[in-house]
């Protein structure tokens, strides 16, 4: 253990990184490696100031705040205060495809979370932090399961994740996935509205079904092609529900080869061994006006070589 220490009385002004974070997020961005329990036990004590006033913690800060920090002293094992990305972490900068103003885009690899927790010790935005250390501010603006690849977005500035956030609460997204589905799909065009409900399992695992008292959920499934036994769909999201493609798709009766909670997973084994180890499930595109300079993008990620690789078998043995 080692001593984690800060002789004296800190004031930091709230740049556009700080504005707009909760007290307690900004001390634990300032603070890394101080343990949680230990911030909130110097903002009830008021050691913690806001323009010179007494603060609790879900307080929003307004650029230009003074905020106090008092001394810190806490024990704190060595690899805590650590900014070393592990060896056995592959980079993940080399998958930025596009950066400007406010606004970072990944492809991120399929089997990364985008955050740490529930036993991952380093998600995507954690990596990023470590790999990107001169971005004070990095933020996600949305979520992709950890199975799924493709386009992910991060905000460099607070100003760009709230517009970014206000984008998709207003439906100024258009967000298309590809998505390898069991089962041959005949329908040109076809609209998915089922309801979807969260719960936890008796695994602690958190899942969704779809059931009448659940969350308003809207997809467009274009069919791309087809085979024997498989299909290649476009999904757009009208809306953003946890795992709303693949309990979708479930439910209609083409689960996604490859899913590991919603699919067939005798039929999972089978493709295992025929080259698909992943889910099919990969974002593919994004339109959007840059959140901050209003310029039209189209941000793509193709498809990942073990993806294409496994429509290519595919394409054989249909030629065969």
């Amino acid at each position: 253990m080692n001593d984690l220490r800060k002789e004296s009385v800190t004031y930091l002004t709230v740049d556009e990184a700080g504005a707009g974070q909760r007290v307690d997020n900004f001390l634990a961005r300032q603070l890394k490696g101080v343990p949680k329990s230990h911030l909130y036990r110097i903002l009830r004590s008021g050691e913690v100031r806001v323009n010179k006033g007494r603060c609790d913690a879900s307080r929003k800060l307004a650029l230009g705040d003074e905020v106090r920090i008092p001394p810190i002293r806490v024990a704190m094992p060595a690899i805590a205060k650590t900014r070393v990305l592990p060896k056995d972490v592959s980079r993940l900068a080399q998958h930025i495809i596009y950066q400007h103003e406010g606004l970072l885009v990944l492809n991120k690899p399929a089997g990364m979370a985008v955050h740490g927790g529930s036993g991952i010790s380093l998600g995507v935005v954690e990596q990023l932090r470590l790999e990107l250390p001169e971005q004070r501010f990095l933020e996600l603006a949305h979520r992709l399961d950890r199975e799924t690849s493709g386009v992910l977005m991060l905000a460099t500035k607070r100003s760009a994740l709230v517009a970014l956030h206000d984008m998709m609460r207003n439906n100024q997204m258009d967000k298309r996935y590809f998505a390898l589905t069991l089962g041959r799909w005949t329908d040109a065009l076809r609209h998915a509205r089922e309801p979807l409900y969260k719960y936890i399992n008796e695994s602690g695992e958190r899942r969704v079904l779809v059931r009448a008292d659940g969350q308003l959920a809207h997809t467009v499934f274009r069919l791309q092609r087809n085979w024997q036994d498989y299909s290649l769909l476009e999904a757009e999201l009208k809306t953003g529900r946890t795992h709303q493609i693949r309990v979708h798709l479930a439910h209609l009766g083409f689960p996604i080869a490859g899913d590991d909670k919603y699919g067939d997973f005798a039929r999972n084994k089978s493709l295992a061994k025929h080259g698909l180890k992943r889910m099919f499930l990969h974002a593919h595109r994004v339109s959007i006006k840059h959140p901050l300079t209003g310029e039209p993008l189209r941000l793509e990620a193709p498809l990942p070589e073990e993806l294409s690789d496994f429509v290519a078998q595919l394409d054989r043995e249909a030629n065969a």
